[in-house]
């Protein structure tokens, strides 16, 4: 029997990260994460099958280092959960397969989750139960997101989406264009707070279209031109303002169409997730803007923003609390599950 607040143990292998987390309600025992990021640094981006195998070689070391972290068995173990997408079609099959070996040889319940929803899942581990309903901004390599969040555990809409580059992608971009290298958000942050973010005016694409969705396509293609002209000019590119620049455009744009999400639907209460969600100027003209306009702002702490184990294990714990019935153990890894899909059956 399943206790009233279960032990999960989650498995999310959706990019480059291979991380199992533990926890019992909403508590967090466990977090271990092995990266495969510096086996793709030299080809400048995730390459699918380095870090398909990568998973593969890391699984059990990972399940291991994170049982000992929490100081529990397997038998301690009462469900499994696992991100079933979306995501890299190969390296999502690691971790379900995975999933489904440990769950049937220990006779427990597995439920194939949704990788969007369990980012927004994970703040309820730091900052306890989320609003309903809540409006949710995911950014990250492959997602830029605005959700209404009824119920997380099983009413997720999505109301805009890129159209294009995701925010992160453009980070990554924009940062090989000025020999930064990958991945780029952390080093574009960096860069940035030594440069003027009013140095050079980039654009902010769909930025008042009445629209909910992004595009950074354009912006990331402005900067390249941008850098090209100095390059041809043979001027010095004054790398400091171009990072602080370009991240200011992005964060101007990320803020504002989240900030009129929430006052077009009367909500009162954001929460930001995603590995850009790490981004400080991110985190702090959010709060600044959030403040302004008396809305709520949630931000899970940094290390909680980039793929993880703790958020699937997040969201499979609230799946056993409220009741949901598990997935079946033929599952599929689904590389374009739509947010709209919690849990896979």
């Amino acid at each position: 029997m399943i206790r009233e607040e279960p032990l999960v143990l989650g498995i999310e292998t959706s990019c480059d990260e291979t991380g199992v987390g533990i926890v019992r309600g909403h508590t967090l025992l466990a977090d271990a994460i092995a990266s495969s990021v510096e086996q793709h640094a030299r080809f400048g981006g995730v390459v699918p099958e380095v870090a398909s195998r990568a998973h593969l070689e890391a699984m059990g070391p990972t399940v291991e280092r994170a049982l000992n972290e929490a100081g529990v068995t397997f038998n301690d173990i009462d469900a499994f959960a696992v991100t079933a997408g979306p995501g890299l079609p190969g390296a999502l099959m690691v971790g379900v397969a995975a999933a489904k070996a440990y769950a049937l040889s220990l006779g427990k319940p597995l439920y194939g989750v949704n990788h969007l929803a369990a980012h927004v899942c994970v703040d309820q581990l730091e900052h306890g139960p989320l609003p309903k309903p809540c409006v949710a901004m995911l950014v990250s390599g492959g997602h830029s997101s605005l959700l209404l969040v009824p119920d997380v555990a099983g009413d997720v809409r999505s109301l805009g989406s890129t159209v294009d580059d995701a925010a992160g992608e453009a980070f990554d971009k924009v940062a090989r264009v000025l020999g930064l290298g990958f991945p780029g958000g952390p080093v574009i942050d960096r860069m940035a707070r030594e440069g003027d973010p009013a140095a050079i005016a980039f654009p902010r694409g769909k930025y008042k279209d009445g629209t909910y969705d992004f595009s950074f396509s354009g912006l990331k293609t402005a900067v390249a031109r941008w850098v090209e002209a100095k390059e041809r000019a043979g001027e010095a590119v004054p790398v400091p303002d171009v990072a602080a620049s370009f991240q200011e455009a992005v964060v101007d744009v990320l803020t504002q169409k989240a900030l009129k999400v929430c006052k077009d639907n009367g909500v009162h209460d954001l929460l930001i997730g995603g590995g850009v969600a790490a981004n400080s100027r991110l985190r702090a003209l959010a709060a600044e803007r959030c403040e302004a306009a008396g809305v709520r702002l949630r931000v899970p702490r940094p290390k909680l923003c980039t793929d993880n184990g703790a958020m699937v294990a997040a969201l499979g714990s609230e799946l056993v609390a409220s009741g949901l019935a598990p997935s079946d153990l033929e599952l599929p890894a689904d590389s374009s599950l739509p947010i709209e899909t919690v849990t896979l059956r």
